[in-house]
């Protein structure tokens, strides 16, 4: 073989068995030019086949040797073959005195022409036998049931001792899942053979040919006159039938004891799935009409059986789909994709068989069933960053990637992961358990070199006895089907996030709307307050009237009105009337008898805030000069359903001194005149009487909810809920305050200090707190919760820490932000209140025991 590279250990399994240049004696090859004119070259028995007077027959016209009918008919059938893996068929045709069976293609040029001696009492064509096979298996739905079927019907039909279905596995072993075979020969079912036993370019001349006969592994090879073309090149007999087989495999044939084997090609997908082989013990020689029935059959069956296996795997996908329907039904329960895969991974055992499932997304690891514990996370998720290829990546021996597995103490061997993100880095992981197991090999697996028949080359095992081997540390494989479904899943998951950020953007308008409504919402709101703030302060003042009266006037006022403000945004847009009632009444508690009577009734917005600046007046004037101005004076408040929906509300004085009108009505007794029906379309009247002040209010039903049906009354305010009578309650005491408002830290000072305290510290953030409280312990601190940029949560837990007793205090509704191990510490609202404050910061102290 001219420029031919040598067979040896090095290389065998790159041995060129496509162009053996030789053909198997039972029949025999013409070779001819692309117009099938002139003959290139023949089989050394073509003139013995043939009954030819002379074996010179090379370079004469095709004709001259078949004879004119015969050519011709060649040429027609050429004319079909336009695949070489499916050749033109002439059955019975006539050459010379003798009838042949004649196989003709064309490959790289070259026209083959295959004749075969027609087999006498021919039993029926190719057609007929193929048709009896399908009739059976066509009607067989479960891949288990079709492949054991197969096997015994192949055998029915063809005759041979043993027939095999062999299916390939990952790693390009095989393992017989299926046989018949004649009673005296031991069984190969469930045997596994390395893939050595079927060298590469062996499996890829399956794909090309699906049929390769031996019919004697003994016999002669029948060499090709000439064996190298002008260019010095062998004839490609790729799709030949009559294809000499390579000595290595007939010496592999006769160690297990074979004579003659045939095998067909199951080609699912475009892959080599595995192959239908058929054993003899004996020579056998298949018919032409036999061999090309088989291989229909076999086609036929890869499809049969693709099919199947597709409809298992869509069963299979379907309830996978469910499970995923499921997950994708759960998402509106949660705010993003890790909430929904963390609540979710329970269902995604469902998905595939696995033993446990792991989520790494965000840095955090969450797992259910058999799983690696979280410590072992980053470092899996870094092996299959730099392994994996694609969005899915799975391995049946995890150790591989990840050598410490072990050390996990879990018996997890296997693992398949799901890419959650365009990088590396977020993943969905399902688990396999190990499987250890026992396999039966057909003999040692490990190759062995020696010096066989032919020379220093790879000598087929002679023993094939039952090789055991135990394999550890690996899962069950992950299969196609497996990785199809982790593919949907994470087609699915991504479905997941689309709409979940189709649902954001659309919330996000939402927002947005609301968002300017809401500002406009505030502004009309802080408009208005600044307004009336505007008005209470440019209010004129009488000449009788000192700065400090008219300092603590507008300042209740002005608190009346944050009060109020505070309520309605608690409230969601308003309050009851007796939380109103009791704010402004509370100072006076401990001096008079106050009595509240009346069903639950819910103020809206704008009557909260009018009736807060009227009860605010009506509790000033009365502490001045009415019933509250003196011990045992008593005061009724009052409220009933009105006509139309409405309300009345009774003040009524008693047991003070004696009343009189004043002489020169004052901004108080205006804002109580007239607010009510100028602001809410009601009526208002006071009556000055000797023995106190009574007044009605009445209040349209528009701005009002009655709650209950019955009448309740407010139990008197107890005089142990009034704050310190002390006038100087926090005298001696130290304090810190943490607020990042200048004025309004400057007002809480002036405003302790005024109270007692001896010194007052104040910070504008909680690191600069900290950095105080290393040199200074207070006795006690007022702390603002909300600061700029940040909380001052870490000045409460060290304060907590030392034991130093301290309040909150907040403008604000929500105070979600406060952990629970300090949701008991007492709250003052802002803005500050002196006696409020002094009240919180005395409970506080008392709390802590000093």
């Amino acid at each position: 073989m001219p420029n031919a590279e040598a067979v040896d250990l090095t290389n065998c399994d790159r041995e060129p068995i496509h162009i053996p240049g030789s053909i198997q004696p039972h029949g025999c090859l013409i070779a001819c030019t692309p117009d099938a004119g002139h003959i290139l070259c023949h089989s050394a028995n073509a003139a013995d086949v043939l009954h030819l007077p002379s074996a010179g027959i090379n370079g004469l016209r095709l004709e001259a040797v078949l004879g004119g009918k015969a050519a011709h008919d060649i040429r027609n059938a050429l004319t079909t073959a336009t695949d070489p893996a499916r050749p033109g068929l002439l059955l019975g045709l006539n050459i010379g005195e003798r009838a042949f069976d004649v196989a003709v293609h064309i490959y790289k040029g070259v026209v083959i022409i295959e004749c075969e001696a027609a087999p006498k009492g021919r039993s029926g064509t190719p057609v007929e036998f193929v048709r009896a096979l399908i009739s059976q298996v066509s009607r067989l739905g479960e891949p288990d049931v079709l492949l054991r079927r197969a096997s015994h019907l192949v055998r029915t039909l063809l005759g041979y001792d043993r027939v095999m279905i062999y299916r390939f596995d990952a790693d390009g072993s095989g393992k017989v899942v299926s046989e018949a075979r004649m009673p005296s020969l031991e069984s190969f079912l469930g045997q596994h053979f390395p893939a050595g036993d079927i060298p590469r370019q062996a499996r890829e001349l399956y794909l090309k040919n699906i049929i390769r006969i031996v019919s004697d592994s003994s016999g002669a090879r029948i060499p090709m006159e000439p064996e190298f073309n002008a260019s010095g090149e062998p004839l490609d007999l790729s799709f030949a039938h009559l294809r000499s087989v390579s000595p290595i495999h007939c010496e592999y044939l006769r160690n297990m004891g074979v004579s003659a084997s045939m095998s067909l090609s199951i080609v699912i997908g475009g892959q080599l799935w595995g192959l239908i082989a058929c054993h003899h013990y004996s020579p056998r020689v298949l018919s032409m009409a036999e061999r090309i029935g088989a291989e229909m059959f076999a086609e036929f069956f890869s499809l049969h059986l693709e099919a199947v296996n597709h409809r298992e795997k869509l069963e299979v996908a379907t309830r996978a789909r469910r499970t995923l329907d499921r997950i994708l039904g759960h998402a509106a329960r949660y705010a993003g994709l890790p909430e929904l895969l963390r609540g979710s991974l329970a269902d995604f055992m469902g998905l595939m068989p696995c033993d446990g499932v792991g989520l790494w997304i965000e840095g955090e690891w969450t797992s259910h069933g058999v799983a690696l514990p979280a410590p072992a996370a980053p470092a899996l998720a870094r092996a299959v960053a730099t392994h994996g290829e694609g969005p899915v990546w799975a391995s049946h021996t995890l150790s591989h990637i990840l050598p410490e597995v072990s050390a996990y103490g879990v018996p997890v061997a296997g693992a398949l992961a799901i890419s959650l993100s365009h990088r590396p880095r977020d993943y969905l992981f399902f688990f396999r358990k190990e499987a250890v197991q026992t396999v039966e090999w057909a003999g040692n697996p490990h190759k062995h070199y020696a010096t066989g028949l032919h020379g220093d080359r790879l000598t087929p095992r002679k023993s094939f006895a039952i090789w055991k081997e135990t394999v550890e540390h690996q899962s069950w494989p992950w299969t196609q089907a497996d990785r199809d479904f982790a593919e949907a899943a994470r087609n699915a998951l991504v479905e997941i996030v689309l709409r979940h950020n189709e649902l954001l953007a659309d919330e996000r308008g939402k927002a947005d709307v609301r968002q300017r409504l809401l500002n406009e919402e505030l502004n009309h709101r802080v408009k208005n307050i600044l307004a009336l703030i505007k008005s209470l302060v440019s209010h004129p003042v009488t000449e009788a009237t000192d700065v400090a009266s008219y300092s603590r006037s507008l300042k209740g006022r002005i608190e009346a009105l944050a009060y109020a403000h505070d309520q309605v945004v608690r409230g969601d847009g308003g309050g009851l009337l007796s939380d109103l009632l009791t704010a402004e009444l509370s100072p006076y508690r401990d001096a008079t008898a106050v009595t509240l009577d009346g069903r639950p009734l819910m103020l809206d917005a704008q009557a909260f805030s009018v009736m807060a600046l009227v009860f605010h007046e009506m509790a000033t004037n009365a502490a001045k000069y009415g019933s509250l101005s003196t011990p045992g004076g008593r005061l009724m408040v009052r409220w009933v359903p009105a006509p139309a929906g409405g309300c009345d509300i009774t003040w009524e004085e008693s047991g003070g001194p004696p009343v009189q009108a004043a002489g020169r009505r004052g901004f108080g007794s205006v804002l109580v005149d007239r607010s009510v029906p100028y602001d809410l379309g009601g009526f208002s009247a006071i009556e000055y009487l000797v023995s106190g002040v009574k007044a009605r209010f009445s209040i349209p039903g528009r701005h009002i909810t009655w709650q209950g049906s019955d009448p309740r009354t407010v139990a008197p305010a107890s005089a142990s809920d009034a704050p310190p009578p002390d006038d100087l309650p926090l005298r001696g005491l130290s304090l810190l305050v943490v607020e990042d408002q200048l004025l309004i830290a400057m007002e809480a000072e002036a405003m302790l200090l005024a109270l007692g305290a001896e010194a007052v510290e104040t910070c504008n953030s909680a690191l600069e707190a900290e950095n105080r409280l290393a040199r200074f312990r207070p006795d006690a601190a007022v702390l603002d919760i909300h600061l700029s940029g940040g909380t001052s949560v870490p000045v409460a837990q060290e304060l907590r820490r030392r034991q130093i007793p301290f309040v909150f205090a907040s403008g604000y509704a929500d105070l979600d932000n406060i952990p629970d191990e300090l949701a008991d510490v007492p709250l003052a609202r802002k803005p500050y209140d002196g006696k409020a404050l002094a009240f919180a910061l005395t409970q506080a102290r008392a709390e802590a025991g000093v």
